[in-house]
């Protein structure tokens, strides 16, 4: 029953011991089934479009670890994809789109929008039928500036300069585009939350590279307008969003969002997530490469945020996505040590 997933009463402020645990991109290259699975389903669009594949790389690592969230597996740039933008995604580089052109932003319509994420909804219903009753289910966006910057560039950059150029020199058509993408992934966790979804987290993976102004405009504003419409429709149902990079900005855009529970990077100070995990739950942080190395670095890691944050709600995770050459048995370690806390 939902009154038993210990990561919603922990995003309504509860404090658990130990705290729930969870990993962004727990279903990765990381496991070896995710990898024979994803050898089986072609290209990494056709994994995320099969709900019969989707569904079974969400749940192999609840399978191996037991965690207590399970996040829909798909990527931010199924939006644009949806809008009808050209998005493939090629070995070693990542993921490739056709850059968009300002006098091409009126274009993005979204008239066969939800009929070409059905997909991804029907992943949302079958994997929430097959999770265990206590297994938190996370639906998932990213935010509208974080995605645009893939928009226009093309595929993924340092400082994202190409996205920056382009609102300086196109502010009205910029503006556009994060309204139209701040409304379509509204209605796209909407419908996530329809079909199962507890939670719905917003990545913002590109937040760290704006200035003061930029990021009010471009970060908080469209994540506000997210809020708002999901809020409209499921008042009750938490969002965490996850400004990575967003440094001393944090606590500003927890308040000005209306997001419910707040994503860590690994940067972040852990006194500055204890004074801001007393605004409300704090998720993460643990620096990814922790894991990578093990021993030592890992459980002093895990060892610090538990006697930082572990008195208050906090979701244990890590400040970014797990790095695909994390050896298993270090996970293994950290999901052991994460457990023994009481």
């Amino acid at each position: 029953m939902p009154g038993k997933r210990i990561m919603l009463n922990v995003l309504r402020g509860a404090t658990a011991s130990p705290p729930p645990l969870w990993m962004m991109r727990q279903a990765g290259r990381y496991l070896p089934e995710y990898r024979d699975t994803r050898k089986r389903a072609g290209s990494f669009l056709d994994l995320c479009y099969d709900p019969d594949f989707a569904v079974e790389v969400a749940l192999q690592p609840i399978e191996r670890f037991g965690f207590d969230a399970s996040i829909l597996f798909s990527d931010i740039l199924v939006v644009p994809h949806a809008l009808g933008r050209e998005v493939r995604f090629e070995e070693g580089r990542g993921p490739i789109l056709k850059p968009i052109a300002a006098g091409e932003i009126a274009d993005l319509t979204g008239e066969t929008f939800h009929v070409n994420l059905e997909p991804v909804y029907e992943t949302v219903r079958r994997l929430r039928a097959k999770l265990p009753g206590e297994t938190t289910l996370i639906g998932f966006c990213g935010a509208p500036w974080t995605v645009a910057t893939y928009m226009i560039a093309g595929h993924g950059t340092p400082d994202q300069s190409p996205a920056r150029l382009f609102a300086y020199r196109e502010p009205e058509a910029f503006a556009r585009l994060l309204k139209i993408l701040a409304d379509h992934s509204a209605a796209y966790l909407i419908r996530q939350i329809e079909a199962g979804a507890d939670v719905v987290q917003i990545f913002d993976s590109w937040s760290g590279v704006l200035d003061d102004a930029c990021f009010e405009a471009f970060c908080v504003k469209p994540v506000a307008e997210i809020v708002r419409q999901v809020k409209a429709v499921y008042p009750d149902v938490p969002v965490i969003g996850f400004p990575k990079g967003a440094g001393d900005r944090y606590r500003d855009y927890r308040g000005k969002t209306g997001i419910t529970g707040l994503g860590l990077d690994w940067t972040v100070p852990l006194s500055m997530a204890k004074a801001l995990q007393a605004e409300g739950a704090v998720q993460g942080n643990l620096d990814p490469l922790r894991l990578v190395a093990g021993g030592k670095a890992l459980a002093d890691g895990v060892d610090a945020i538990l006697r930082s944050l572990g008195g208050g709600p906090l979701i244990f995770n890590l400040g970014h996505g797990i790095t695909p050459e994390t050896p298993v048995a270090h996970v293994e370690a950290m999901v052991k040590q994460v457990r023994s806390q009481r």
